[in-house]
């Protein structure tokens, strides 16, 4: 390819996902390059409808693609999502099962380099689950889909303040056990690795506490002398730059004030409560850790404003300009002549028994 291409797997179709898509075709700032939009054309054109605006790209079918892609952007239309018999403002096995061909078939080109990046409009993960029931989040699936040997992790990234987890989708009663200090030390490495794969440098990195007040001497808590004390004194061994652990109701403030380039947090809301206060309509979530970028807005389906055409574009808008970046500063190279045919990944994609 001479000009890069993401993928856009377009996401649930119960909530605000093919709105932002639409959106996504129509600015030209989002759409700044190659865009292979992954999804039902009808379901797009109900998004371009809702919001206001026309979409006019090339449609391609899966069985049409191996005879030549359209030059620039284009649709790749799967006829997977009816919407008139998809129910909108909530979950379905219908949203949920067009959402994962569509994630499935974004990532398949991407891995073989048909594609420099995945990028897709909000998921619902119950209603992935009503679809495939093995479907816990997108890192199990990625693992699964691409056979990564490497599982990826999450950051959500603001201007102000990246920040990144030690664990994610689990129960929030798992956290301490899933908190190790082998755990946190790699965390360390790879935000570390990824931020200075975006050109940040070395990121100046705060780690927060498990415990209120850091345990208080131990009063309210062992992890955080026992577990995370070890792993920042670790990761500063090996030359990163990393303080705490530090109590999680200031280490924001403090990374707000620019003390940090990132907060490392222990667990999933921990950090997301943060960040989405920040900046909510500007968050993205960055999934790192595999070949390519795969990027999406912080933000959910929002099943509440499902159809009303007011959906704020700018999140969505930073993760497509973020996962172009991140391409381009880590760009790689194929012999496309030796890759699998379009129509055999998207074949696969939408099989009914999925064989990695």
């Amino acid at each position: 390819m001479n000009t890069q291409r993401a993928a856009m797997a377009v996401g649930d179709a119960g909530g605000i996902s093919a709105e932002l898509a639409a959106k996504v075709i129509a600015d030209p700032e989002s759409n700044a390059g190659d865009l292979m939009v992954i999804g039902d054309h009808r379901l797009l054109l109900r998004g371009a409808s809702e919001a206001g605006i026309k979409i006019d790209l090339p449609v391609v079918t899966p069985a049409e693609v191996d005879s030549g892609l359209p030059e620039g952007s284009f649709i790749v239309d799967l006829g997977n999502c009816d919407p008139q018999s998809t129910p909108m403002g909530q979950s379905s096995v219908e949203g949920g099962r067009a959402s994962v061909q569509n994630f499935r078939a974004a990532l398949l080109t991407a891995n073989v380099g048909y594609a420099d990046l995945v990028f897709f409009t909000p998921f619902n993960k119950h209603a992935m689950r009503l679809a495939e029931p093995s479907y816990i989040d997108e890192i199990g699936f990625i693992n699964v889909t691409i056979q990564s040997p490497e599982s990826g992790r999450e950051f959500n990234v603001l201007d102000e303040v990246w920040n990144a987890r030690v664990t994610s989708h689990i129960p929030l009663r798992e956290v301490v056990t899933q908190v190790t200090e082998q755990r946190i030390f790699d965390s360390l490495l790879l935000t570390d690795k990824v931020m200075r794969g975006a050109d940040l440098g070395q990121p100046r990195i705060g780690v927060a506490a498990m415990n209120p007040h850091a345990g208080d001497g131990r009063n309210f808590g062992t992890e955080d002398e026992d577990v995370i004390q070890p792993a920042v004194d670790r990761a500063k061994s090996h030359g990163l730059a990393v303080t705490g652990p530090i109590p999680s109701d200031t280490v924001f403030v403090r990374a707000m004030r620019g003390e940090f380039d990132a907060v490392m947090t222990m667990f999933h809301d921990q950090g997301q409560i943060a960040m989405k206060l920040i900046g909510f309509d500007r968050g993205v979530t960055l999934i790192a850790n595999y070949p390519f970028p795969i990027v999406t807005p912080a933000h959910g389906t929002a099943y509440d404003i499902a159809g009303q055409g007011i959906a704020d574009l700018g999140a969505t808008r930073n993760a497509a300009n973020l996962g172009r970046k991140l391409a381009k500063l880590n760009e790689r190279f194929f012999d496309l002549s030796t890759a699998p045919p379009l129509s055999a990944l998207f074949a696969k994609a939408m099989a009914a028994e999925f064989n990695p």
